[in-house]
């Protein structure tokens, strides 16, 4: 056998789906094996490789054993002459497996080779070439310096920046995201280490090649894409303590005892240096957008406050501790309030930020009638208060956002004008799945691959996609896989790179469109959204309305309870559903619904608006998904309201 391909998923279901459709049409003119090892993957992954690829070899694991592990878990099954090690989240072309193992063939020196690697966005990726992370090229990376001179010899050869990234040459290391492996090489240096869980074990295994006294090969004659990022998150402290430290081990491995010792004190002061920065950064982002707030709306009381005195009292009316105290709390529970409407959360929303803004004027407003009347400075600064936060905050982050400062970008969803590259059966499926998805597009129309797509929908061939992008004004182009090859569409990807659009790929008979933006950020994917309910904002949502309503039952238990027959029943729910254990609104029960949301278990349900008609097992399952597809808050308190007198059922009844 030529090649075996082997591909390490953990939670990336729709990538992976992609990459096997990808890699199955590669393989067929060599005489080829495709592994998928699942490292305990919990959204389905197995369930997909065994129902709609069967010729693949799945090996399941029970728990997360790592990169290394995994990829020698299937080496060891491996009958290839040369073993592929390929993420999940990659798309080759049809030829790539066939150029990769020929120009492999022709170079018995190879050892490795890895090739040309594109973002979703058709974008170089640099990490496609490396050499060996030596301390000081260490440092220059870490500091800085690779980035300020790529094109010097000395501080760009963590990326080799100053190589041609057209050109065939030979480099000290491979990237794990595809790294083709010669069976005789491996026999000689052995398997992947696997005392690196994550990262680093690509170097290492790159490095021992070399040490074997083979080459390691940077081709750029295949291109693939790599959705750079899909389980990264490169600022947080664990990515930074998890990379650093494959780091040290590689030293330890590698190094004599005194560079060791000399790369683990630098490695370590890089841990703390980046670690730093990490937590800096992190609690920046989580901290400008309420601290701003909070000096913006101090600012305009101190301009009210002696304003409001001149007008209707005189200049130092209101006691210090009314500025020093009160002020203060009125501003927590503003920004509380914020906070709770999600007014925080990126992009920003402004109708968040007023919705929270006037949530926190009712609380105040609550508040103040309640305490003593020695503490009731004035109703009408709460109001002027309040009136200059809805005027001065959402002018401020329309303000920043209008200057392009990261972190201030508006959550208004542009409609996006979408072309679908493909034949016009498959166009208009995926032009039917789009539909289903959250994502406002209007579709533009189709794209022709072929003489025979003709009709109005389309608005010219694929040898015209530069003109219609610019004529229509196209923001993202849609390609149907089914109708087009990898190769196809990675170099109309490499020929738009100078255009602002993005890319998107729909797999056949696939309930998924992948497409990654750009190198910094995660590859994204529409799908038909049919568990909304699974959303952190909804299951808040919901628990914030099971608390309202069992706060509003049991103030005014002492006189609705007198219409529950169940009485303690009635109280064993409010009990339930303060503790968390039970909810007011709840899934209609049936004996097996394995595939929607888990959800505590409810006092009414979807059913309860159907009370009088016999509901079959099939009309139930239906009501369930709609319940879980399309949640709104609103549809929990028309339940409740409309079913108030079942309040005292037992949960699931």
């Amino acid at each position: 056998m030529k090649l075996s391909v082997i591909i390490v998923n953990y939670n990336v279901k729709h990538f992976l789906e992609q990459c096997l459709h990808a890699a199955l049409k590669a393989t067929r003119n060599l005489s080829a094996e495709i592994f998928v090892v699942d490292n305990n993957s919990v959204d389905g992954s197995c369930h997909l490789v065994r129902e709609k690829f069967p010729t693949v070899k799945l090996i399941e694991n029970s728990e997360n054993v790592g990169y290394a592990a995994a990829n020698n878990q299937a080496i060891r099954q491996a009958a290839g002459e040369y073993i592929l090690l390929l993420n999940p989240d990659t798309v080759v072309e049809e030829d790539t497996f066939e150029k990769t193992t020929g120009f492999m063939d022709a170079h018995p020196e190879a050892g490795g080779l890895g090739v040309k690697m594109i973002d979703g966005k058709g974008k170089f990726l640099p990490e496609s070439k490396r050499g060996l992370p030596v301390p000081w090229v260490a440092f220059y990376k870490i500091f800085g310096l690779s980035r300020l001179f790529p094109h010097s010899r000395k501080f760009g050869k963590y990326h080799l920046t100053y190589l041609d990234e057209n050109q065939t040459h030979p480099v000290d290391v491979l990237c794990g995201a595809f790294m083709l492996l010669r069976r005789e090489t491996l026999n000689q240096t052995g398997l992947l280490d696997e005392a690196f869980f994550m990262y680093g074990e690509d170097i290492d295994l790159s490095y021992r090649i070399l040490q074997a006294g083979y080459r390691n090969y940077y081709f750029p004659e295949s291109t693939i894409i790599h959705y750079k990022g899909e389980s990264t998150k490169k600022g947080s402290i664990n990515y930074v303590r998890i990379f650093y430290n494959a780091m040290l081990i590689f030293a330890r491995k590698h190094f004599s005892t005194g560079n060791a010792r000399f790369y683990s004190v630098f490695i370590h002061l890089a841990i703390y240096f980046r670690a730093l920065l990490a937590i800096v950064q992190r609690l920046l982002r989580k901290v400008y957008l309420p601290l701003s707030d909070a000096l913006l709306t101090l600012a305009g009381f101190s301009i009210l406050l002696p304003l409001w005195e001149i007008i209707k009292f005189e200049p130092g009316y209101y006691p210090p501790f009314y500025r020093q105290v009160v002020v203060p709390a009125y501003l927590l529970i503003w920004l509380a309030a914020i906070f709770l409407s999600g007014g925080y959360r990126r992009p920003v929303n402004l109708l968040r930020l007023v919705r929270g803004l006037l949530w926190g004027t009712v609380a105040i407003l609550i508040a103040y009638s309640l305490i003593d009347e020695r503490y009731r400075f004035s109703r009408a600064l709460i109001l002027l208060g309040s009136a200059w936060a809805l005027a001065v905050l959402p002018l401020f982050r329309i303000f920043f956002s209008r200057l392009r400062i990261k972190g201030f970008e508006l959550d208004i969803e542009k409609q996006k004008r979408i072309a679908i590259v493909g034949h016009l059966q498959e166009a208009s499926r995926v032009k039917a799945l789009l539909l289903q998805t959250p994502v406002r597009s209007e579709i533009a129309g189709y794209i022709a691959v072929a003489g025979e797509d003709s009709g109005e929908e389309y608005l010219g061939s694929t040898a015209q996609l530069r003109e219609i992008i610019r004529i229509n004004r196209i923001d993202e182009i849609i390609f149907c896989a089914e109708n087009l090859s990898s190769g196809e569409i990675i170099r109309a990807m490499l020929d738009l790179t100078s255009l602002e659009i993005t890319y998107k790929i729909a797999p056949p008979e696939s309930y998924s469109i992948i497409g990654s933006n750009s190198i910094h950020t995660a590859g994204d994917l529409y799908l038909v959204d049919i568990n909304a309910i699974s959303k952190k904002e909804n299951r808040r949502k919901k628990r914030i309305f099971d608390l309202a309503a069992t706060l509003f039952f049991m103030l005014n238990s002492f006189w609705l309870i007198w219409f529950f027959r169940r009485k303690s029943q009635f109280l064993k729910n409010l009990a339930g559903v303060l503790k968390g254990s039970l909810s007011w609104v709840g899934y209609l029960p049936l004996p097996e619904q394995t595939d929607l949301p888990q959800l505590r278990p409810g006092i009414v349900n979807p059913g309860n608006l159907f009370c009088e008609t016999e509901l079959t097992e099939a009309r139930k399952r239906q009501l369930n998904i709609l319940y879980a597809k399309d949640y709104r808050l609103i549809t929990d308190l028309e339940l409740v309201a409309r079913s108030w007198k079942l309040l005292d059922q037992k949960p699931d009844e």
